[in-house]
């Protein structure tokens, strides 16, 4: 009975510990706004940059305790290359809720009608990527959420399967932990 008692504390105890440990490191968790995006310069354009602004207000709904946010554009919308980042960090109680609302509300913004669970990277949580338009133009849109950050990449005129084979390395650029 002592084995079953001191076994079943031994396992609350790592569980507790982990639980523990992924708040301490999702408090230092920071989005950043790189002067460049897999290569792709910052657009300054107004108008972009207002539908980014737009984006991270929505997302700091989710998340109101955000240490930091990043909204954005990258790329050259003459040459039908162009990716908008946004993202918050901050403590997130739910990753899982919060990735499941976050791709229902760009469902219905983005039309993106299959979202498919992907490898979220070496910086973890959980992500997803699926096929959408913005008005006519076709988008790819990937979605991630961890105990430190909610984030989202739409790449213009391509497909998820397109963003996929990047968004580690985006999301690498654009998420830092201290």
């Amino acid at each position: 009975m002592v084995v079953l008692c001191v076994g079943g504390g031994t396992a609350l105890y790592f569980a507790t510990k982990d639980k523990v440990d992924e708040v301490v490191d999702a408090t230092k968790t920071r989005m950043t706004t790189p002067e460049t995006l897999a290569g792709r310069p910052k657009v300054t354009d107004p108008q972009l940059q207002t539908a980014a602004t737009q984006m991270v207000a929505e997302m700091k709904k989710d998340v109101p305790d955000a240490t930091s946010t990043v909204g954005a554009f990258y790329g050259d919308p003459a040459k039908q290359d162009l990716v908008m980042i946004g993202g918050v960090s901050g403590l997130i109680a739910d990753p899982k809720k919060e990735l499941a609302d976050a791709t229902k509300g760009l469902g219905s913004e983005l039309a993106v009608t299959n979202f498919k669970p992907v490898d979220a990277g070496p910086l973890g949580g959980d992500a997803q990527c699926g096929d959408g338009k913005a008005q006519t133009v076709p988008v790819g849109v990937c979605v991630w959420a961890d105990r430190g950050s909610l984030g989202v990449l739409v790449l213009y005129y391509k497909s998820g399967a397109d963003l996929q084979k990047e968004f580690a390395g985006m999301r690498a650029q654009i998420e830092q932990k201290d």
